[in-house]
């Protein structure tokens, strides 16, 4: 008699008890089905028992239905998706129990009301290049070997939609940026520059707010990574469910670049307070200043174009701990160069699935000589008084005067 190996648990180890939040619980077997098994927990405080999972009552791993959810939102047909999971997953759900799940979770995957059109430009793009023997897919994929590997993905119908708004018909240099990543744009930059993530100079943060909020991207967050086994995997699973399931994620692992003489017009001309010292920049791993390289460059996580804003947005788990203020202005003050557009028209932002804080790059770099100090008030009813020392203001969620 053959038996078969019965597949891993796909689901992360938990961290706390979803009934009383304590860390005090211990294994308590496993829950065996025809397609997984599941870990359960008992917790010592509340004697419950629990998983890991947030979202109960799925006999299939939560892999497979994330994969199913993204596929349909990429141009799939419930008829077709279930040969693809097969030959990834070996595992092939019905067409009627994969149309279950996309109804079921809509709300929270809300590219589902732009997918109709979405297709609609889909096919006249494919028509056009099938004439050149080419294809077009509903989101490009491009690997990036810029020292490491990187995995550019660029929504284009979802950009071309956006852009159809009144608020973001500004954006269209955007767009012609992201047309030319995988052909065009000067890749032997990437590898040479210094990277921004290792700049350690630091901005004058006096004259700005980081505000923390309420954002869909945590909850998309949530309902990702409960599926996602590896931290390290964390990263790519968010960046891939969010291109294909969101409404305004457009792109991810965008690479920027920002020359030397693009910080001599933003400091002579626009007047921008960027570097500590004139020409010079700290960089890690160096125990002195440097000459400002020709060149810097970065890849940035996701962004997104709402609200007549392009918001750049950088996935960092204990985001409540991390404060990638530097990382993410150099981030906009690429971008702006790049595309032409103005530092007022970006909000850098980084989150996880508990927190998420954005901030204006221009406040970072633009100084105003003001006597009195600046209070501002939010739309939820919330006001603060803008620091006029360096010093960093986060204002979170609990803190927050209306809450």
């Amino acid at each position: 008699m053959v038996t078969s190996k019965r597949k891993p648990m796909p689901d992360r180890p938990a961290e706390t008890c979803p009934h009383c939040n304590t860390r005090d619980f211990v294994k308590r077997g496993i829950r065996r089905n025809k397609y997984q098994d599941v870990q359960l927990y008992l917790c010592r405080s509340c004697d419950k028992t629990f998983t890991a999972r947030t979202i109960k009552g799925k006999q299939f791993p939560w892999p497979v239905v994330l994969d199913a959810i993204s596929y349909h939102n990429l141009g799939y047909s419930f008829e077709n998706i279930p040969k693809i999971l097969k030959a990834k997953r070996g595992v092939s759900p019905t067409p009627e129990t994969l149309a279950k799940w996309y109804e079921e979770y809509k709300p929270l995957c809300r590219f589902e009301r732009m997918r109709p059109y979405a297709l609609k430009i889909l096919r006249v793009w494919k028509e056009h290049a099938a004439k050149f023997g080419n294809t077009v897919d509903m989101v490009e994929t491009v690997t990036l070997a810029h020292k490491q590997l990187y995995r550019f993905r660029y929504h284009r119908p979802k950009l071309a939609l956006a852009l159809e708004e009144y608020k973001n018909r500004n954006f269209v240099s955007l767009m012609e940026y992201l047309d030319t990543i995988a052909t065009e744009v000067p890749h032997q930059n990437v590898p040479d520059g210094e990277r921004m993530s290792e700049v350690r100079s630091k901005f004058d943060t006096s004259n700005m707010i980081v505000k923390g909020k309420e954002n869909f991207a945590t909850k998309l967050t949530t309902f990702v990574i409960q599926g996602v086994k590896e931290n390290k995997q964390r990263h790519e699973e968010v960046q891939r469910f969010f291109i294909a399931n969101d409404s305004v994620t457009v792109a991810t692992e965008v690479p920027v670049y920002i020359r030397k003489e693009d910080i001599i017009h933003l400091e002579d001309t626009l007047q921008f307070n960027i570097l500590e010292e004139k020409g010079l920049i700290h960089v890690k791993n160096r125990k002195r200043k440097i000459a400002f390289p020709d060149v810097i460059t970065g890849h940035i996580d996701i962004v997104q174009v709402r609200n007549g804003i392009i918001h750049i947005l950088d996935y960092k788990p204990n985001a409540a701990k991390e404060k990638p203020i530097e990382q993410l202005t150099w981030y906009a003050l690429a971008l702006s160069r790049i595309t032409g557009l103005r530092l007022f028209e970006f909000k850098c932002a980084w989150f996880d699935e508990n927190d998420y804080f954005e901030f204006y790059p221009l406040h970072v770099v633009k100084k105003l000589n003001r006597k009195r100090r600046k209070r501002i008030r939010y739309k939820d009813g919330a006001d603060e008084f803008v620091p006029n020392n360096n010093e960093l203001k986060i204002v979170k969620k609990h803190e927050q005067k209306n809450s």
